[in-house]
Parts: structure tokens; sequence; C-alpha cells
């Protein structure tokens, strides 16, 4: 018998671990999670790396005091910690990149959200970030703001692999597809193997449903009731609708047939966020051929033990999506503002966490000089 992991996977669906830290790594525990969790990559961001080295302890103290010792600033220490921790975890999951011809065994690492709405200094940053870990098997993540668009396309073109954050809106969608192909082009351009450059487009789905719900709920109708946490799986769906199209233009065959590959679609923020819903939903009801599905431990651990997996659930749904948004328009949820209001938080939220984490080195650089003395 099959694990529901192993039926995932068969269905093209990646699982990758939403979550990094350095006693995962050295415990052996991202190991076993390759082994018996089908798990074939790892994405990180600023409030996953505040909640490994704030709670890290011991695994932190002996690195945190020798950069103390060097006169390292605080940015200095979390740049030196967080990518020695994805540096290691790309090298675990080297055998899993090796075997997917680096389609799968990806670690993420994020950009300063700080950077978020500077186009030049997320460029610079994430050339120096996929310098510093010195893998070709992760990937530089950046929002897709306005200011990370064309960010994007300027990294591509120097044959670096890049997540693409943040997205919530099939707009912002179509123009990070655009950002890809365009920067693909200055790749092949510029001379690159366009079969080593990978991307992934991360389009967030449970907040989505948290922030329409909360509009469903002033709204207080039982039309509007009745369209309770539909909005996050029907807006994936569409992006996935999208997706097809744009890969099968001729502009994205033109590069496919030289060897660049699609950028994949990955369903982000897929732990439920409501004790009333099924606790696989994210998964189950966005299985589709060439997608990736990033999971906190809870949901993974949930879909290994009871998630029913029952073939393609998205493709073949999309007049059924397209209604739920008619739907959500005619009871007064205006989603163009949802999108934005989501984009904005999820930007301040990486902020808060970086400087968070910001405040806890600084504290044990302290910690460790004033200890030395």
């Amino acid at each position: 018998m099959s694990t529901h992991t192993q039926q995932l996977t068969a269905q093209g669906v990646s699982i990758w671990l939403d979550d990094l830290s350095r006693d995962r790594i050295t415990s052996g525990n991202l190991t076993e999670l390759i082994s018996t969790r089908n798990v074939s990559g790892v994405t990180t961001n600023p409030t996953i790396f505040q909640s490994a080295i704030g709670g890290g302890g011991p695994a932190y103290s002996g690195q945190i005091a020798e950069l103390a010792r060097a006169g390292a600033t605080v940015d200095e220490a979390i740049f030196a910690a967080t990518t020695d921790d994805v540096r290691d975890a790309a090298d675990i999951f080297r055998p899993v990149f090796d075997a997917t011809a680096g389609v799968d065994g990806r670690v993420s690492i994020e950009v300063s959200p700080d950077l978020a709405h500077d186009t030049d200094a997320t460029i610079a940053q994430a050339k120096e970030l996929w310098a510093k870990v010195a893998r070709p098997n992760v990937h530089i993540k950046i929002p897709a703001t306005k200011a990370g668009l064309p960010a994007i396309t300027a990294v591509l073109a120097e044959g670096i692999s890049v997540n693409v954050t943040l997205i919530f809106s099939l707009e912002r969608y179509a123009e990070v597809i655009d950002a890809y192909l365009s920067g693909i082009e200055k790749a092949q351009a510029n001379g690159h193997d366009l079969s080593g450059i990978h991307s992934v487009a991360s389009f967030f789905v449970s907040r989505v449903d948290t922030e329409v719900d909360k509009r469903l709920a002033v709204i207080g109708t039982d039309e509007a009731a009745g369209l309770a946490s539909l909005a996050g799986i029907a807006n994936a769906r569409l992006a996935y609708e999208l997706f097809e199209k744009e890969f099968s233009s001729d502009r994205a065959k033109t590069l496919t047939d030289a060897g660049a590959n699609v950028q994949r679609p990955l369903w982000a923020s897929t732990g439920v966020k409501s004790a009333d819903l099924p606790d696989t939903l994210y998964v189950t009801e966005l299985v589709a051929p060439g997608t990736v599905n990033t999971m906190p431990e809870k949901t993974l651990e949930a879909t290994f033990d009871h998630g029913a997996i029952a073939g393609d659930t998205v493709t073949g749904t999309y007049e059924a999506a397209h209604k739920v948004f008619a739907d959500l328009a005619a009871v007064g949820v205006d989603f163009d503002d949802v999108t934005q209001v989501l984009e904005d938080e999820g930007v301040e939220k990486f902020i808060a966490s970086w400087h968070d984490l910001q405040g806890t080195v600084k504290s044990a650089l302290e910690s460790a000089l004033e200890a030395a003395r």
C-alpha cells in the first residue's frame, strides 16, 4: 500500500516543507522527511528563521558567539546563520535535485523584506545570497510586489533560479509570468543554459479565505455565508488555468523548445486557519500535475495520515471557480481590494518578523560579548 504522500507525488505534486531550522538539519529530521514523507524541497521566510534562531538555543549560540567576537553586525550575523542553514539543507537535498534533473531538491531563501519596494537593492541582495549559498539547488525568493517584478526579470537574466512569493491576484500572477518569460529571454541573450534556470510562482491560498470570510461575515446574508471558504481554492484553480494558457503560448513554447523550464505554480499558505475546515483541504483540493505544495509540518503530517488523494482536482473546475468570483462580487466582496490588502499585510508581516529576528540576534550578540569579557 502506498502512503498518501506517495499518492500525492504520483499525481505530479511536489511536496516541499515550509520550515527549516538547524535542529532539523543536524538531527537527521530533514533526511527522514525525504525518505518517509516524500518531501522534495524546503521553503523559508523571515518568520521561519525568527522561530528557528529565536528558539534555537545551543544550535546557534556557538556561531553567534564567533560572529560576535569577529565584530559582525546584526545583519551580517543573520546573513551568515541563515545562508549556512540553507546551504546545509541544499546539500541534504542534492540527491533529490540530481534525481529530478534540477526540478526538485530545492531550498528557498528570501531577500530581506525591508527591500520589498526597492528593485535595485532586491537585485543586489539576490545576487549576494546566490553567491553566498553557492549551491545550484537554491531558489532566491523575491516578493511579487510592483518593485519585485523587474527584479525577478533581472535576477533570472543572470541565470539565478527564483521563487516568486506573495502572489494573491490573477492580475499580478499574469505580471509574474511575463516577468519570468522576460527574464528567461534575457538569460538566453546572455548565453545562459536555460535548462538550469528554474522558478516557482507561490500563490497564497488560506490567507485569501481568511480575508474574504471576514468580509462575508460582515455582509451577514445567507448568500454570503454560503460562499465561506471557497475563494482560496477557486483563486488557486484559476491561477492554474492561467498557467496552462500562458505556458502554451507561442512565446513560452519558443523558450521551452530552446530548453527553458516552465515556471511551476506553487501553493503556499496551505495550513488551514479555521478548525471548522478539513486540515488537508488546501492539499486534496489542489492536486494538479506540475505543481508544488509547500506545507507546514502539521499539514504534512495530516496529509500523510489521512489525506484522501483522488486524482487531479483542479483541471476541469474552472467554470465553477469563475462562478465563485461572480457570486462574491454579487454579494459585495471587492476582490481587488482583498488581494491588495493581503499583499500589503504579507509584506508588513515579514518585515515585522525580520525586525524581531534582528532584535533576537542583537541581544544574542551582546550577550555573547558580555560573556566573553
